[in-house]
């Protein structure tokens, strides 16, 4: 049963295919009629796409009309990923040695004929330094088959159960906390004010104002996303925190998700501040920021949420914005800077199993030289 028969093509595939996805974190994809290839995705990878082709190649012109097909395919992915390039490894296992193999806008084509090229392989080397693939002797196909199966189904299984953890429904608590607060605070304006629309109220509970922040009152940045002025204004903003707020608790979960709200409720009301000498409250510079959040996620989990992206997410921010600015009295400024406070606090803390640690460094570089230029804009410009 040992002496099952591979060609070389076909083992020197597997052997590649094992390593891209045990050890560089690529994934399957399926492209409709493609046959004897494989192609890879990893949009954090090198490459973002890299394809194993053991077709045979038998002259230039053949070769011209698969390198059209990789060009369509990879359009496709464009698409898919909201990705403006897709840098694609094209690598060829079957093809007539005088064949010229060159590399064309965003696709690098090299030539594979035995396993000791990979290693020579300039392109891969550069790219992959510690590429090695699975040493095998005649004899073991048969071994060699069900261990690279074994642990590239392994490695899939590990990935679709990270996939599950994230998306699966949880528990949802702090959103119906601040929903819970902002109600309490609505009421309590009326019970120890003269309701929500008088101005004297709105300071008295801590509303934004700049004279008052600038003074010292510190506290306003944050007190005043859990004011609203009249009902209306209530129950949209509480209607927008349950849709976006359970998305983004469950997804990035509670303690990452009470940080970018209120981060992003303190980048909110310092560019109100800066833009504008009226009185503010709302949540919705807070619930700008989850936007700026969900965006975030969405662009790391683009290959499944990309229509989601496109249809919803962008279109809510972009006419949410537009009419801030068509409609007086919405204070846009603060819906900007709680977009893109949202979306650097969500850089900082990172997205479960896909941010690097360099990327959340850069993300609280990023947040503090936000912040302090905000500050300064507000208390010392």
């Amino acid at each position: 049963m040992n002496n099952v028969i591979i060609n070389e093509k076909d083992k020197i595939t597997m052997k590649l295919v094992h390593y891209f996805i045990t050890k560089e974190n690529y994934t399957p994809i399926i492209v409709n009629g493609a046959k004897n290839e494989i192609w890879l995705e990893n949009a954090e990878g090198p490459y973002k796409i890299i394809r194993i082709n053991s077709n045979y190649i038998h002259n230039e012109e053949q070769f011209k009309i698969d390198i059209y097909k990789i060009r369509n395919i990879i359009r496709q992915v464009r698409k898919k990923t909201l990705s403006l390039s897709v840098n694609t490894l094209n690598i060829v296992l079957n093809i007539n040695e005088n064949v010229k193999v060159k590399d064309v806008k965003d696709i690098s084509s090299i030539i594979i004929n035995n396993e000791s090229d990979i290693y020579k392989n300039k392109n891969l080397k550069s790219y992959f330094p510690t590429i090695k693939v699975e040493k095998t002797k005649d004899g073991d196909n048969l071994d060699f088959i069900i261990k690279t199966t074994k642990e590239i189904n392994k490695k899939t299984e590990k990935e679709n159960i990270k996939y599950e953890n994230t998306f699966k429904k949880k528990k949802i608590v702090i959103t119906y906390a601040l929903i819970a607060l902002n109600i309490l605070m609505f009421m309590l304006m009326y019970i120890f004010g003269n309701g929500s629309t008088d101005s004297n109220t709105l300071i008295k509970f801590g509303a934004n104002f700049g004279p008052l922040v600038k003074s010292g009152q510190l506290y306003r940045l944050i007190s005043c996303a859990f004011l609203h002025i009249g009902i209306i204004h209530l129950l949209v903003n509480m209607y927008s925190l349950y849709i976006i707020g359970t998305q983004i608790e469950n997804y990035l979960g509670k303690g990452k998700f009470i940080f970018i709200y209120l981060f992003s409720a303190i980048t909110a009301s310092l560019m109100s501040i800066i833009f504008s000498n009226n009185i503010s409250a709302g949540a919705s510079g807070a619930i700008f920021g989850l936007l700026g959040s969900l965006l975030y996620f969405g662009y790391y989990y683009r290959v499944y949420l990309s229509s989601v992206l496109k249809t919803q997410i962008i279109p809510i921010i972009i006419l949410n914005l537009a009419l801030g600015f068509m409609i007086s009295g919405i204070d846009n400024a603060a819906h900007i800077g709680g977009l893109v406070g949202g979306a650097i606090a969500t850089m900082a803390v990172g997205i479960n199993n896909k941010s690097k640690n360099s990327e959340k460094i850069n993300g609280w570089i990023v947040l503090v030289i936000l912040l302090a230029f905000l500050s300064y804009m507000v208390f010392f410009k």
